[in-house]
């Protein structure tokens, strides 16, 4: 049987909220009986963009993830009130707007901080992947349909096949130790859980230091090679989903014309190298 499942690439999310606005609009001032009761106007985010900033001075990235209910097919929150949450044949957890009235313990049930209480209603809440209207044979949830960027897709297959695109495309969950089985996967997740180290190559031409392009390095840990790069026309290089705190590491640059240099890195942590400079090869 064909299953929804999200599948968000983090490399082409741009923090617009386009998906956490759709939510509000579709669920702020509306209840659909069996669904969901109405989203309070201010305090919830069902679908909320998280930020990461890595490295320093001219090498920095920023990611965004967005993050809500990942519909999993173990899920905490089921096993602490199967009488008022509900795991759908099509994949979708429903949290009851009548049954879990009162159940704050539901909040509580979430390794992933997805579900949200709801004060005035005394109701806890989460995304419920649009599943009012693709009951209404709607192609995708509004979080997909108003991505700019195409960060956000939603695919309706078999448990097989989901298994297959994940596995052919390097798709990742939040949390996999958990065993909760989330039905969200993501690309690219490096930008959030891994590390990179990089740098500037550079020197001194006719007394002038340059950047140099087409520079060789080599990333080595205990002798063995983790990965190799060419630097580019700023003479900038970077070695990315690295693991945080792993170390030590040597990183040996060398070019043909203006020499070579070796700069040990004690452990990785985002970390940029600026002005490793060449020396030329003297006899």
């Amino acid at each position: 049987m064909s299953k929804w499942n999200l599948v968000i690439d983090v490399a082409l999310c741009e923090n617009c909220h386009n998906c956490t606005l759709a939510v509000k609009d579709e669920h702020i001032g509306n209840a659909f009986p069996g669904y969901a009761a109405q989203q309070p106007k201010h305090g919830h985010d069902w679908i909320k963009i998280e930020r990461r900033v890595r490295g320093e001075g001219s090498m920095v990235d920023a990611a965004y993830r967005p993050t809500m209910c990942n519909h999993c097919d173990n899920a905490p929150c089921i096993r602490a009130a199967p009488d008022a949450i509900k795991k759908r044949a099509d994949g979708i957890v429903i949290i009851d707007p009548e049954k879990a009235r009162g159940r704050r313990e539901i909040v509580d049930s979430c390794p992933y901080g997805a579900i949200s209480w709801n004060e005035e209603l005394q109701l806890p809440q989460a995304w419920i992947f649009d599943a009012h209207l693709l009951d209404q044979g709607w192609r995708e949830p509004r979080c997909a349909q108003v991505c700019p960027t195409g960060a956000i897709q939603a695919l309706k297959v078999s448990d097989e096949e989901m298994s297959r695109v994940a596995r052919d495309t390097g798709l990742e969950v939040l949390k996999p130790e958990l065993g909760t089985r989330p039905r969200v996967y993501y690309r690219n997740l490096y930008r959030f859980n891994k590390c990179f180290v990089g740098g500037s190559v550079t020197a001194t031409v006719k007394s002038v230091v340059e950047c140099i392009e087409g520079a060789a390095v080599i990333l080595t840990r205990q002798g063995s090679e983790v990965g190799r790069s060419v630097t580019d026309m700023f003479g900038d290089f970077k070695f990315d989903k690295l693991e945080l705190n792993e170390g030590p590491y040597v990183i040996n640059v060398s070019h043909g014309e203006f020499g070579r240099a070796t700069v040990p890195v004690s452990r990785i942590e985002n970390q940029y190298l600026d002005n490793i400079q060449l020396t030329n090869f003297a006899p």
